[in-house]
């Protein structure tokens, strides 16, 4: 079997910056442990499957291991559709785990329609202190997913040296930090202690959580966001009622095939 696959960088303009994935299409759907195999193998941040469906794409996203949601995995992908496979199209549904997610080409951008996750106020743990070493203005969590921590400047922002040791020991699996930016309305960083690479480039789930939360402080229903990872990248944010348009660029690397 020959699969054809693409890496694309995310949440960017410019090669070697953003956030990377593979985008494989499959003709049917194999065995997890062949995607999971494929998804090792790829050693990204997150190998995307994309399998068509009548009408639209079945979509499952791996970083290895499989998440019901993937902001990068899901640009990549309608990125290859709109540029290489379908270039008419100006809009595809995906089918994942977490609801069918529309996806639009509006000129060089592409916006996600992604579902808002409004975080709850809570007391600032022991464990995040000691973790960053500094304490937050205030700590927003959302379910046992993830958690923002606000800090007053983007230069708090950029200078965290988290202690990922003590970090684990924390109850969410993902942990954000953000701060009004200097040049655009909020900047962020995502951690995720338990995983190999524990900081992630860009995140689109950290905005469905971020944007909600800026957007009513700054009472602003569009914002420009800044992650400020090693490779970094660029999301416009807008909010609506219960969903967070991410419109951002993507760029292709590499294309080639998978032989199995």
């Amino acid at each position: 079997m020959e699969i054809p696959v693409y890496h694309v960088d995310a949440f960017t303009d410019r090669l070697f910056s953003g956030n990377p994935a593979a985008v494989c299409f499959l003709p049917h759907w194999l065995e997890d442990q062949i995607l999971l195999a494929i998804a090792h193998e790829n050693n990204l941040p997150a190998t995307t499957f994309l399998v068509k469906t009548s009408e639209n794409y079945h979509v499952r996203s791996f970083t290895p291991n499989e998440i019901p949601l993937c902001g990068h995995g899901t640009l990549a992908a309608a990125y290859v559709i709109f540029n290489k496979v379908h270039p008419q199209l100006h809009e595809v549904v995906f089918e994942s785990a977490s609801g069918n997610l529309n996806v639009k080409k509006d000129r060089e951008f592409i916006v996600l329609n992604f579902p808002q996750k409004i975080g709850k106020s809570i007391p600032i743990h022991s464990i995040l202190k000691k973790g960053f070493h500094i304490e937050p203005e205030a700590v927003l969590q959302y379910e046992k997913e993830r958690c923002i921590l606000v800090f007053h400047h983007q230069k708090d922002v950029e200078s965290l040296a988290p202690d990922m040791s003590i970090l684990k020991k924390y109850e969410c699996p993902g942990i954000v930090v953000t701060a009004p930016g200097e040049k655009v309305d909020f900047v962020s960083r995502t951690f995720y202690p338990h995983k190999v690479n524990q900081e992630d480039q860009v995140t689109g789930v950290s905005h469905c959580m971020l944007a909600p939360y800026w957007a009513k402080r700054l009472g602003k229903h569009i914002l420009a966001a800044h992650q400020l990872s090693a490779r970094g990248g660029y999301v416009k944010c807008e909010v609506l009622d219960h969903r967070v348009l991410l419109s951002a660029k993507a760029v292709l690397y590499l294309q080639g095939s998978i032989f199995l």
